[in-house]
């Protein structure tokens, strides 16, 4: 008798949409699917270019949530960690075996803030952000209470506008009440430009960085002076890592996109003028869909609506096809405008989501494919965790 894995328990159309050996074709739809040869080429890619600049890269998992690619941008890619936006999803990697965890958002809450107190002891480093000083005491008391130490980065507000404190006097007076708290030790800064990592054109996005790289400077200088060193200073996405990674202030990258590529994120130009999924990156990220209704002559109807995607960056493309395109979706069903009729009931078409991060979200399984043929499933790790 073989020996039993841990996918044999689930059976094909019911808990799960694919084994390993099965044809791409046998597939059950709507799921995702990720082409592993360009996957391990993008996280090879970035891993070399992080490299090659003196950068560590620490791989942003909210984006997946997924321990297996993580362990694999370790891998292939020289990762040095995670960063995640939910205490939640950080205690799924630290689950999973992922040695340092960083929650690049804040934890104000007590009962979050005690569980990120309890995530050195699944022996994983702890890291969040901070960007009040009434923060610091709650943060202490949790680590003193569990005998752990939670490392904290001041976050700055660097054009996002979201959280983050927007002066260098206001860094160092929480970097000083951190490194003076029983528990916490202060890490470095945090300054993530999320705003313009959509912006087209290349000079827009290198107006903006210029602009956080001054602020971050500024800070880590001043902090200097007061004798306190960063050891991270961390930022940059797909659409600005060259900015960060070649300012000379910037240690530590937080891309997540780049491994598996949206169309939102394809459409941004690179400095010659180029969509950056056109050679920068490969798409790797597809809900793959059926066609389960052709009964109008020029339209198809897929079985990938809105509750196998996020549209809120716009409708999916259908990947290496000019001849039909995704033009609206309901719940359950999604538009294909077919004027020629070359599409058939059961046919199968890959699309690449507008947003791949709540796409992925909405999902339980990545079917990994390669040469037509599955190789391994997936689990989406922190599927749905948002606490």
């Amino acid at each position: 008798m073989k020996d039993m894995t841990p996918l044999d328990q689930y059976e094909v159309g019911y808990d799960i949409p694919a084994k390993p050996g099965m044809d791409e074709a046998d597939i059950q739809t709507p799921c995702l699917v990720l082409d592993l040869d360009a996957l391990e080429r993008n996280i090879k890619k970035m891993g070399d270019w992080a490299k090659a600049h003196g950068m560590r890269h620490r791989v942003h998992g909210k984006m997946h949530k997924s321990v297996d690619v993580a362990k694999m941008q370790e891998e292939l890619g020289g990762a040095c960690g995670v960063c995640c936006q939910k205490v939640s999803e950080a205690e799924a990697f630290a689950r999973g075996g992922i040695k340092d965890v960083l929650v690049s958002n804040q934890v104000r809450d007590p009962a979050k803030i005690d569980r990120l107190a309890r995530i050195p002891k699944l022996g994983a480093r702890a890291i969040c952000c901070v960007d009040d000083l009434a923060n610091v005491p709650d943060l202490s008391a949790a680590a003193v209470k569990h005998g752990t130490q939670i490392e904290c980065l001041v976050e700055i507000d660097c054009g996002a506008g979201r959280c983050g404190v927007t002066s260098t006097p206001e860094v160092v007076a929480l970097a000083k009440a951190i490194d003076a708290a029983e528990g916490l030790k202060f890490a470095g800064i945090q300054a993530y430009q999320g705003a313009m990592q959509h912006l087209d054109s290349y000079d827009e996005r290198k107006a903006k960085i210029d602009i956080a790289v001054a602020m971050v400077k500024d800070a880590v200088d001043t902090l200097k002076s007061e004798g306190i060193d960063c050891d991270i200073v961390g930022g940059g996405g797909t659409g600005s890592y060259y900015f960060e990674g070649n300012s000379g202030v910037y240690n530590e990258l937080q891309c997540g996109s780049y491994a598996f590529m949206d169309a939102d994120y394809g459409r941004i130009l690179d400095k010659d003028g180029n969509r950056i999924d056109q050679g920068e990156w490969e798409n790797a990220l597809f809900i793959l869909t059926s066609v389960m209704s052709h009964a109008k002559a020029d339209k198809a109807i897929c079985d990938a609506g809105l509750k196998a995607q996020s549209v809120d960056s716009g409708l999916p493309f259908i990947f290496g096809r000019d001849d039909v395109k995704y033009v609206k979706c309901s719940d359950e069903h999604g538009v294909i405008a077919d004027p020629d009729g070359v599409l058939k009931v059961n046919d199968k078409l890959r699309l690449v989501p507008g947003h791949c991060d709540p796409t992925c979200n909405v999902h339980d399984w990545y079917v990994g494919v390669r040469g037509g043929k599955v190789e391994t499933v997936w689990p989406v790790t922190a599927r749905g965790l948002a606490y």
